[in-house]
C-alpha cells in the first residue's frame, strides 16, 4: 500500500512542478495564467545615481517589467522619479 501512496505523491508533485515550470517565461518572469499578472523574480538593485543616469528606454523596460504603466507624455524626469520612489527605500534617497 505504501508503494501506491508514494507513487501518487510522486505523480502529484511532478505534475505541480511541471505546471509551475510552464508559468516561467524566457525572461525569468512568473506568469499566473488565470490573471495575466507578471512579477519578475528579482527586485532591481539599482542606486539612486543609477536611476538618474539610466537611459529612457531602459527605464521604460524596467517599469513595464514590473507592471507599472507609464503614459507616452510622461517625461524622463518623471519616469526616473517613479522608479526611485518605487524601488528604493525612503532612507536610500
Amino acid at each position: 500500500m505504501w508503494k501506491v501512496s508514494w507513487l501518487l505523491n510522486f505523480l502529484i508533485t511532478d505534475a505541480n512542478e511541471q505546471e509551475s515550470m510552464e508559468n516561467f517565461n524566457k525572461n525569468g518572469v512568473i506568469e499566473a495564467p488565470e490573471s495575466g499578472f507578471k512579477m519578475p523574480l528579482h527586485y532591481p538593485k539599482y542606486t539612486k545615481d543609477d536611476y538618474e543616469k539610466m537611459e529612457e528606454w531602459r527605464l521604460d523596460l524596467l517599469l513595464s517589467d514590473y507592471g507599472l504603466l507609464v503614459f507616452h507624455d510622461t517625461t524622463l524626469h518623471e519616469k526616473r522619479a517613479i522608479a526611485i520612489e518605487t524601488f528604493l527605500w525612503p532612507h536610500a534617497y
